[in-house]
């Protein structure tokens, strides 16, 4: 069951490991996921035994623009569309059907997200971004 609600202490438990160990956040502290988390709209999906299984969160104003970040899936689970299930949840959700603008970032699930509607960027040419060292990242020697 996927449902849209903020992460208890017991979810954090589970999701914190998950996302240290991904490309795109290693290392990443456990308060830094309870400040990402308490300031998103979460999809969490739980096993029957009720513990998290699969995540997804959206950095939004719940009005024009939804950014999908997070979107992990516990070992075991993986492979049965509970990602794109995740997304989906987010983008059906009634606090963002105004949302214009969804994007998201990812190296090798292209697949997963085509099939909700996501593409490559029309104009890439409009965008712009900074990107800073994350403040838990390990200096490089």
């Amino acid at each position: 069951m996927i449902s849209v609600e903020p992460p208890t202490d017991a979810d954090i438990d589970v999701l914190h490991p998950m996302l240290r160990e991904t490309y795109w956040s290693p290392g990443i502290p456990r308060d830094t996921v309870e400040r990402a988390c308490a300031n998103s709209l979460c999809a969490i999906a739980r096993s029957e035994a009720g513990v998290l299984i699969g995540f997804a969160r959206a950095v939004t104003d719940r009005t024009v623009f939804a950014w999908v970040c997070d979107v992990i899936v516990a070992p075991g689970h993986r492979g049965d569309g509970l990602g794109r299930g995740l997304v989906r949840t987010l983008m059906e959700h009634p606090d963002t059907q105004t949302v214009r603008r969804w994007m998201l970032g990812t190296l090798d699930a292209h697949g997963v997200y085509s099939e909700l509607g996501f593409g490559p960027i029309k104009e890439p040419h409009r965008l712009m971004d900074v990107i800073k060292p994350a403040h838990y990242a390990k200096p490089e020697s």
